[in-house]
């Protein structure tokens, strides 16, 4: 072989190398997770994870961008932090994201995991959050549900009323959660929580559920610890499923045993289960037994803490800013009057409450990280990859409060949303609380009105102090739902012109 034919063979496989080289490369950066810190071996970034978990990842995110990866233990996750790459996400590829990352307690209390929140995206899932939609949050039926609302409302403001004139001090959350829990039972089966045996079982599990919820657990981030439950939050969850599952059970028989009446979402629930697939659609599904309890099961615990929580840090950064809480009631002065009662009716005319809770829900989003998602599918998010079936986490806390959205992001302001376009439908995503694309909160609508409601109710009727030499205390809890680390207890002083107004 003459040295011409010896040198085209190695130019030719050289090139040949450099080629594979090149193109495997750059397919390997095509396939690149998001950028991170560094992990320990096992731990991962678990060491590096603060007790409010939102800001500190909100913190992290100021180094290395919008989109991060992290190994928490042996599970992978992202975290987004912008509102560009949340709407890659939630929008331009919402099909691929619209399943979730189940937490192991999740497939405990909610029917293993068969519910609207858990439950993969489908012709069954789409038939619960139609039910949803169209049997419980659908404008007629909001209207319809008004005078339960009414009565809910009245109610707590008439046991605040019987504080105030004792001088006693309120828990504000409290109260709120315990309006929000009454009125949804009211809604769904026509009996209030506040009477009868059932009343303080449900307060209990309620609140027991949303704790086990928020917290870490090992059997999440090392599925191999699974099987052992180390910490015993498995056991713990299941005992509240149980006794969910008890109470759902003796409502329905109570219902169909004729004990119990109403034309209620329970009813409407029954009548479907009785109907059968509808034989001119496709994709109909026979609703069951089981799917009445997890549709109970997601208005009783999706509905209340999340409410009243907002209800809560309203008053909070209110007591802190008593101008704005001043001019809020004096819009409520001019369209209620002193001698008469918040209605549904005056919420439209309200506009600066309007603002208020739409700062609020700014600053405190009841989900700071939403609810994971997960992609069913390799899906390449500014210009990195995010694996099939790892977490996504959505840090709305953060993506709410960037500066280069938000003048004096940190500043509770509702006039930054007076004359703006500003709303909850999910298609900004500089400003999204209940989430965005076909996982949006189903009961957007519902919540929405019941926080104006009970806002509004609360500051027409009474004038507002801490209790002497109380400071306020605005430190975050996290958990799925984002709480107050410390409950805001304040003391009440009636404003209306006549005590009968309170009854």
């Amino acid at each position: 072989m003459d040295m011409s034919s010896i040198w085209y063979y190695w130019a030719s496989g050289a090139l040949g190398i450099l080629i594979f080289l090149t193109v495997g490369i750059k397919k390997w950066r095509s396939k690149r997770l998001p950028p991170g810190p560094f992990a320990l071996p096992l731990l991962g970034h678990l060491h590096l994870l603060e007790p409010n978990v939102h800001e500190c990842l909100s913190k992290i995110s100021e180094k290395y961008g919008p989109l991060m990866s992290f190994k928490f233990g042996m599970k992978t996750s992202i975290v987004v932090s912008s509102s560009s790459m949340a709407k890659e996400i939630l929008k331009d590829n919402d099909q691929t994201f619209a399943n979730r990352s189940i937490p192991v307690v999740a497939r405990c209390i909610a029917y293993d995991a068969s519910d609207i929140l858990w439950s993969p995206s489908g012709p069954r899932w789409r038939l619960l959050r139609k039910i949803c939609v169209k049997e419980l949050f659908s404008p007629k039926s909001t209207e319809a549900l008004q005078p339960l609302r009414r009565e809910e409302v009245r109610r707590t403001i008439g046991n605040i009323y019987k504080d105030s004139v004792k001088g006693v001090s309120v828990d504000v959350g409290a109260k709120a959660f315990m309006t929000s829990l009454n009125l949804i039972t009211n809604m769904m089966w026509s009996t209030s929580t506040e009477t009868g045996e059932r009343g303080m079982e449900f307060k209990d599990l309620v609140g027991e559920l949303v704790y086990v919820l928020g917290v870490p657990n090992a059997s999440d981030l090392f599925p191999f610890l699974e099987r052992m439950d180390v910490q015993g939050l498995y056991r713990r969850m299941q005992k509240v499923f149980v006794r969910f599952d008890r109470l759902f059970d003796s409502i329905i028989q109570d219902r169909m045993s004729g004990k119990s009446k109403g034309q209620d979402f329970l009813q409407s629930l029954l009548d479907l289960v009785e109907r059968g697939v509808d034989e001119h659609d496709p994709d109909s599904v026979q609703l069951t037994m089981k799917d009445v309890k997890v549709l109970l099961m997601d208005m009783v615990t999706g509905s209340t803490d999340t409410t009243s929580n907002t209800v809560e840090w309203a008053m909070a950064e209110l007591l802190q800013q008593p101008e704005i809480m001043q001019r809020a009631q004096k819009e409520l002065e001019q369209v209620v009057g002193l001698d008469n009662i918040v209605e549904e009716r005056h919420l439209s005319q309200l506009p600066y409450l309007d603002i208020i809770v739409k700062e609020i829900l700014r600053l405190h989003p009841a989900l700071p990280l939403l609810a994971p998602h997960r992609p069913e599918k390799d899906c390449e998010i500014g210009g990195y990859i995010i694996p099939k079936d790892t977490q996504v986490l959505i840090n709305v806390w953060s993506i709410q409060r960037n500066p280069k959205a938000w003048k004096d992001p940190l500043v509770f302001d509702p006039e930054r949303f007076a004359d703006s376009k500003w709303d909850y439908n999910g298609r900004d995503f500089d400003y999204f609380p209940f989430g965005s694309g076909r996982r949006i909160c189903a009961g957007l609508s519902m919540a929405n009105r019941m926080v104006h409601y009970a806002l509004a109710s609360l500051l027409h009727s009474f004038d507002w102090s801490l209790p002497v030499g109380e400071k306020l205390n605005m430190a975050e809890k996290y958990g799925i739902v984002l709480r107050k680390a410390v409950p805001l207890v304040a003391i009440p002083k009636p404003r209306l012109l006549q005590p009968n107004l309170y009854d």
